[in-house]
């Protein structure tokens, strides 16, 4: 149990982690706003991800055989625009590589740009947008979470891929001692977890409940917010912000 509450604290304070310092709190921040913007997709543009690509290709073969309420080019929008943002990620990457900080920092800037014009879109378009500006959130909110994506790909804070569970529920099972192993970071898979769920919950609620372009406003300010945190280790070069791949 005091294992488990040392990953806890590790992965939800600043600097706690000596291997990763103030990074997994910041991408837990970024796990949650998964969960805001994959809800706005699913509920308000159809049913299309804009961050859970597994899911999209999923949901694109539904639509591949005719299954009603499946979209070919929205699911096809989705994927070659979160690969366009995923390729600008890997650039800011391979440009900031001798920083995760500043890496970090760069990339949730360039992110929340693509957010804000989100944001501006969804307040434009209403609850039930039409389909030019239904496709042009597909587009801007898939090129963010692509640059997320290969963002937390780039740091490689282990199990804070903040758009992908698949594999942090896996390793939470198979470790646990049910499943012959040690319990290895299930303090960290579960607040990964949790924090995608809370992101999906608080924004299905604002859908449902209030206006459909909240969760997108949230997701803006904790973008900004994580940027602006992540700005402040610009100045400094302690271990862990030297880039691990």
């Amino acid at each position: 149990m005091a294992f488990f509450i040392t990953e806890l604290r590790e992965t939800v304070l600043w600097g706690r982690d000596l291997k990763s310092g103030p990074l997994p709190p910041l991408l837990v921040s970024m796990t949650f706003v998964t969960g805001l913007v994959d809800a706005f997709s699913y509920l308000v543009l159809g049913h299309v991800f804009v961050a859970n690509m597994t899911g999209n290709v999923v949901l694109l073969g539904f639509a591949l055989v005719g299954a009603p309420g499946f979209s070919i080019v929205a699911s096809v929008t989705a994927i070659a625009s979160f690969a366009l943002g995923s390729a600008a990620g890997g650039r800011v990457g391979a440009r900031f590589a001798d920083h995760r900080g500043r890496l970090l920092s760069v990339a949730t800037f360039l992110q929340a740009t693509s957010l804000a014009a989100g944001v501006s879109l969804a307040a434009l378009g209403g609850s039930a947008p039409s389909a030019g500006y239904r496709y042009g959130l597909i587009v801007t909110l898939a090129v963010a979470m692509g640059i997320q994506n290969a963002t937390a790909r780039k740091l490689a804070v282990p199990d804070l891929t903040t758009t992908v569970l698949t594999l942090t529920i896996t390793g939470f099972a198979a470790d646990s001692a049910v499943g012959g192993g040690k319990g290895s970071k299930a303090g960290r898979r579960l607040v990964a977890v949790g924090t995608m769920l809370g992101g999906a919950v608080v924004g299905a609620a604002f859908i449902v409940h209030h206006e459909v372009v909240l969760p997108l406003l949230v997701a803006l300010l904790v973008a900004a917010g994580v940027s602006v945190a992540a700005a402040a280790t610009w100045r400094s070069n302690p271990n862990w912000a030297v880039s691990k791949n």
